[in-house]
């Protein structure tokens, strides 16, 4: 993923910067200069980027999130970080792994929320698979707030397999489903951990729930039956966050 990818929104064009993002351009719409457009600005020259001042119609023109606040950058595509390079640095560290299996979600803003999640709990990185899946795309990236620059996402041609992989290296692996034994309180989510999370619809595939070590569910006791996948994520890894705080 070489080509040149649009960046949108000014926190995810500041997060971009600070990040150290090799950015080629910025387009901002005329007129915009004040608060963060300003520092976005600053921070632009700094790095001696080229600042391109366009009429806002040829900004939302290229616009794919609808969202891009007057401003976007163009910076070289996203890249994902291969699985061993991704378990090696959490080797280095001297860290017991925690990680986010998405199976199949195609939401791009259940992704990008996930993402932004990630960075807030400490996770070490997001694993997606190549097929039935949706990648980095610019939504995603403004969904996540500016998390895209910093949680490392590792995509794998076959999301059963790296279970069987991750498994190998002892990393536990809880499936989130509703018909699983035991609640997110009860599971123990400290040590070496890895969360899986199913699609929208149609939840944890059956060859990845088998592959799991055990399942796990939300309690509820409202009307509606489920929660959006981000929302389901974010209960359970802030509990996860919480065990590995040991609070």
């Amino acid at each position: 993923m070489k080509d040149e990818y649009i960046i949108e929104g000014r926190n995810p064009v500041i997060e971009a910067l600070n990040a150290g993002r090799t950015i080629n351009k910025i387009m901002i719409a005329e007129g915009q200069k004040e608060g963060s457009i300003k520092k976005i600005i600053a921070m632009a020259k700094e790095q001696s980027i080229v600042i391109s001042y366009v009429d806002r119609h040829k900004i939302d023109s290229l616009s794919q999130s609808d969202n891009h606040q007057g401003v976007m950058a163009f910076a070289a595509a996203y890249d994902y970080m291969p699985l061993e390079a991704l378990l090696e640095n959490i080797e280095k560290k001297g860290e017991a792994p925690f990680l986010i299996i998405l199976d199949e979600i195609n939401d791009p803003h259940n992704l990008g929320s996930i993402l932004r999640t990630a960075d807030a709990v400490g996770a070490h990185g997001v694993i997606i698979p190549k097929r039935r899946a949706v990648g980095l795309t610019p939504v995603v990236a403004k969904t996540s707030a500016g998390a895209i620059e910093y949680v490392p996402v590792c995509r794998v041609t076959n999301i059963a397999r790296t279970i069987e992989e991750l498994k190998e290296k002892n990393i536990w692996v809880a499936g989130a489903d509703m018909a699983g034994e035991q609640t997110h309180f009860q599971a123990n989510m400290t040590g070496s951990f890895a969360l899986v999370m199913g699609s929208e619809g149609q939840g944890i595939s059956r060859l990845v729930k088998e592959k799991c070590d055990f399942l796990i569910h939300i309690p509820m006791i409202g009307k509606v039956s489920s929660l959006n996948a981000s929302v389901a994520a974010s209960v359970i890894l802030y509990e996860a966050f919480k065990q590995r705080q040991g609070k």
